[in-house]
């Protein structure tokens, strides 16, 4: 059995600017949590092979995917299919959950 506590992993950041703590990594699959400070914003990018789902914890956020906007908030999931162009503007400090399929991968992410 393998468990992983988040005040135990390291951070770090990720290619689009956020920074996260992954708390399990294997070949088929990635769960982290991500963090955001109120005002930023992802570079805006995408994952030709990642399908990612955002599920956010604390905070407001303005989501674009393929040049849709939508505010979201705690409570909610969002799914980013592999291809769709993405970014995440925080209003105020954002967590979230980032779960990847197959893994996270620097290689894989394309910046605008």
């Amino acid at each position: 059995m393998e468990i992983q506590s988040l005040s135990s992993a390291e951070p770090f950041t990720t290619k689009d600017g956020s920074t996260i703590r992954e708390l399990h990594h294997t070949a088929l699959q990635s769960l982290a949590e991500a963090s955001l400070p109120a005002g930023t914003t992802t570079q805006r990018h995408y994952h030709r092979l990642t399908e990612e789902i955002y599920f956010l914890l604390e905070g407001e956020a303005d989501m674009e995917i393929d040049g849709v906007r939508r505010a979201v908030g705690p409570g909610e999931a969002i799914l980013i299919p592999p291809g769709a162009w993405h970014a995440v503007a925080a209003a105020t400090d954002l967590r979230f959950l980032c779960a990847c399929s197959p893994a996270y991968a620097h290689d894989d992410t394309y910046l605008e």
